[in-house]
């Protein structure tokens, strides 16, 4: 930490992206725009993300950073160690350890409290930008609540492909007020966001814009009365480490036998797990 401003950032910048943080709380799923701030890695890498945890993290905070459920990745290992150099925060890959849990496409298997934030890396804030371009545009859409287009884009979908085929970054009306991007978390990770207790921030470095979801907001997913929300089906596959048929599950072809495997995302969860079952 010798040498750096604690947390990196200037003091004033940290103040800046505070106010917006409690601004985007008080409006829950309403894009705040901020000055987003040069960082030691490219835009577009997760610098939304780690503005935000390096505005609101103590000395006392025990971090916890995943890129798509998994603490080892070069992504995560990589902010792990910025944020350490510039904090010498306690770290750890226990997601009921962590005060602060930083994290991209991700949210962890495991249940979390009010005591805990979980703060989301977002390469694409606008929901409505998969059809309308105009940064103009989207801002009046979203201010005169004008989703319209947004329920045709879901219907056209269906019209081609039977169903709702969005997979990750699925739309969600927040505080039944706000069509929100949810980052590119699956449709599996969805259901966590509605009335949960722990506070969700999203930050996006590139587009300038930080949001968030508060505890107990409601967060549902937009849908149809005959073309319901659905997660992702595992059913008849587990993981092969584990043994977890209940959590999500990313697919693997062996390669020295060419057939389909699945491990658990969530590395925390499934190394739990993994001690558990070698105890009995």
């Amino acid at each position: 930490m010798k040498g750096y401003n604690f947390g990196f950032l200037d003091e004033v910048s940290k103040r800046e992206i505070r106010r917006k943080i409690l601004k985007a709380i008080a409006i829950p799923g309403y894009q705040v725009p901020f000055s987003s701030k040069e960082l030691p890695i490219p835009r577009g890498w997760g610098t939304g993300g780690i503005q935000i945890t390096l505005s609101i993290i103590g000395p006392d905070d025990i971090l916890k950073v995943i890129d798509q459920g998994c603490d080892e990745s070069v992504n995560a290992v990589n902010i792990k160690k910025f944020i350490k150099a510039v904090t010498g925060v306690e770290l750890t890959t226990d997601t009921t350890e962590a005060t602060i849990i930083q994290t991209r496409h991700r949210i962890p298997e495991e249940s979390m409290t009010e005591k805990q934030i979980l703060v989301l890396q977002v390469p694409y804030p606008e929901a409505l930008r998969v059809f309308e371009p105009s940064e103009v545009e989207t801002r009046r859409m979203h201010a005169e609540a004008d989703y319209a287009r947004m329920w045709l884009y879901l219907y056209e979908d269906i019209v081609k492909f039977q169903e709702i085929s969005i997979g990750a970054r699925y739309p969600v009306l927040v505080n039944n007020r706000y069509i929100m991007d949810p980052s590119p978390i699956p449709r599996w990770d969805i259901p966590k966001l509605n009335m949960a207790k722990t506070l969700y921030l999203f930050g996006a470095g590139r587009e300038k814009r930080i949001y968030a979801v508060p505890p107990y907001t409601d967060v549902k997913p937009l849908e149809f009365e005959d073309f319901k929300f659905r997660v992702e089906d595992f059913r008849g596959k587990c993981c092969m480490i584990c043994g977890s048929s209940d959590t999500f599950l990313d697919e693997l072809i062996d390669g020295s036998s060419g057939e389909r495997i699945y491990i658990c995302s969530d590395t925390s969860y499934c190394k739990k797990r993994r001690l558990v079952r070698s105890e009995l």
